[in-house]
């Protein structure tokens, strides 16, 4: 049984699809003019955890996640930087794919992009104004009548008569009430345009997720998520633009995730206090940047620092340590075994993350342990170990490439290559060999200064880096 948070019910609710056994969730995507940063990454991670673990349930879900390829912010930048909002488009949706893939987040089902939405988006206006919730104004523009929509405000908790008040409302005199938002945008010298009853323009940022939600997923979604700061307006007015159109309800169950913030504010570009997924991957490996950002509740704020990215790092070496020279295999994971009952009861509950990492934690203690006393029970135990990290995306690699990692050059200059460390071990092999124990505890010690442990076993050394 799988409860969690509805932003509507503002309660756990128990989660039952409409379709026994699939699931249709939407996902707010991208707005493609920049890098990607760690708050897109914190939300993105956040429902691959969740797709990963309902498809290891045995779900069928069909994930969509789109990409909004036209927006102000994108015609500005494009402008700015004296290029085609097409080249600008393209090159960073290439680096968001390249971001997202090098932090472990699985593609989604589908990732429709707005431009290639237009006509749907046409066709959702056009009943709108049939059913009296939108209007062309004097300048061509079209605009959705909130105060037709009787239960505006119900999503974001808010009154409809206190909107007006703090709100991010544009003060435009064609609007018929100050409340109203843009549906269709008359065409601007300069600007990208298409062919519509009411003439050239493009479409408002809202009505393009209505439109790509309901084209791929139908009427009702399961579930429709995104950061917490899409709560109000965007996905209020896409509950009010969606259920216009076609009357019935919308979204059955809606998920939103905490921000990342650094010193109590939250990270964004606009207040320029953001960090570059690929600009953190320059200093941390990807594994401890995806277990920073999914080790607190999803509805949580994050606080990005160094200190606790290095934590993060302590934390995933601890379960690679479990794993390290043991025999692992594909196992079925067993519901009655006592860490998956827990694990799953975990996620069952919100998702849970911190308390499922407490359980994987829990289990790698009991494999080091096992470890001394019967290998095979050991090997055993680190595969349920490896399979369970796996439903969210943690212990992808094998241990000795997590911890033979090349350093990342901003983090430590001096790193020696693999290469170069395989050849002092060598060497000091060969100096134990001729009983060179000074030459031996030399290169050992060369090693340790440039940050390299050596550990000796039975079969030989092996190495990690600190």
């Amino acid at each position: 049984m799988l409860y969690i948070h509805n932003s509507f019910t503002k309660q756990k609710d128990l989660f039952t699809p409409i379709t026994p056994g699939k699931i249709n969730m939407y996902v707010c995507g991208i707005t493609v003019y920049d890098y990607c940063h760690i708050g897109h990454a914190r939300t993105v991670l956040a429902f691959d955890v969740m797709y990963r673990y309902l498809l290891a349930r045995g779900f069928e879900v069909n994930y969509v996640r789109n990409i909004t390829d036209i927006d102000d912010k994108i015609i500005k930048r494009a402008h700015e930087n004296k290029e085609s909002v097409e080249t600008l488009v393209d090159r960073f949706i290439l680096a968001m794919h390249e971001d997202f893939a090098a932090l472990g987040a699985q593609s989604p089902s589908q990732e429709p992009r707005a431009t290639q939405t237009i006509p749907q988006m046409i066709a959702m206006i056009t009943t709108l104004i049939a059913n009296g919730y939108a209007y062309v104004a004097k300048n061509n523009d079209v605009y959705y009548h909130v105060r037709k929509f009787a239960s505006y405000g119900a999503l974001s908790h808010r009154k409809l008569d206190d909107l007006c008040v703090g709100a991010r409302v544009d003060v435009n005199e064609d609007k018929q009430d100050p409340l109203d938002f843009v549906l269709w945008k008359a065409a601007k010298p300069g600007e990208p345009s298409w062919p519509s009853p009411w003439g050239l323009g493009r479409p408002g940022w809202h009505i393009e997720c209505s439109a790509m939600a309901t084209d791929i997923l139908g009427e009702t979604l399961d579930i429709h998520g995104g950061g917490h700061d899409l709560v109000f307006p965007h996905h209020e007015n896409e509950r009010a633009q969606s259920e216009g159109a076609t009357g019935k309800h919308f979204v059955n169950l809606w998920i939103h995730t905490g921000f990342v913030e650094v010193d109590a504010e939250k990270m964004s570009k606009s207040l320029g206090n953001f960090f570059t997924i690929r600009d953190v991957l320059k200093t941390f490996d990807a594994q401890t940047v995806r277990f920073f950002l999914i080790s607190s509740h999803y509805r949580s704020p994050v606080n990005y620092s160094q200190e606790n990215l290095q934590q993060a790092r302590a934390c995933c070496e601890r379960l690679y340590l479990a794993l390290r020279c043991r025999k692992l295999s594909e196992v079925e994971l067993d519901e009655n075994n006592a860490y998956v009952k827990r694990f799953y009861a975990a996620m069952d509950d919100d998702f849970n993350t911190p308390e499922a990492l407490s359980v994987l934690f829990d289990l790698a203690r009991e494999v080091n342990i096992a470890s001394s006393l019967d290998s095979s029970h050991a090997d055993e135990l680190a595969s349920v170990l490896k399979q369970l990290a796996g439903t969210i995306g943690l212990l992808s690699l094998a241990p000795e490439v997590f911890f033979q990692q090349t350093s990342k050059p901003s983090a430590n200059l001096d790193a020696l290559s693999n290469d170069a460390i395989e050849q002092l071990i060598a060497d000091r092999k060969a100096a134990r060999l001729a009983k060179d124990f000074a030459k031996a505890d030399a290169i050992r010690n060369e090693l340790l200064d440039k940050g390299v442990i050596l550990e000796d076993n039975a079969t030989g050394s092996c190495w990690r880096r600190s």
